[in-house]
């Protein structure tokens, strides 16, 4: 597939030279850009996803009025989290 470039953007001076101070030494703009346009695509990405599932949840939820209360659900968690902690720590 052949790349393609992205539209120029004019910012103020004082965004680029702050951009410019924060390049690594083997960063260029244009790299520092490509990667911000290739977060920024996989956050939306990301976002959408979880939007989408908690929407499907909601609809689960209205559909059969079934849920499980918020206590159960972080009782669960914390124990999973002790579970896990006990297992790092290598304790019972």
């Amino acid at each position: 597939m052949k790349s393609s470039t992205l539209p120029a953007v004019r910012i103020e001076p004082e965004l680029r030279s702050e951009l410019e101070s924060v390049l690594t030494d083997a960063e260029t703009i244009s790299s520092f850009v490509e990667r911000a346009v290739r977060d920024a695509v996989n956050y939306r990405r990301v976002q959408a996803e979880f939007l989408s599932r908690g929407e499907k949840a909601w609809q689960e939820v209205q559909r059969t009025g079934g849920s499980i209360p918020a206590d159960e659900v972080f009782d669960r968690i914390e124990k999973r989290i002790e579970a896990r902690r006990r297992q790092l720590l290598g304790t019972k």
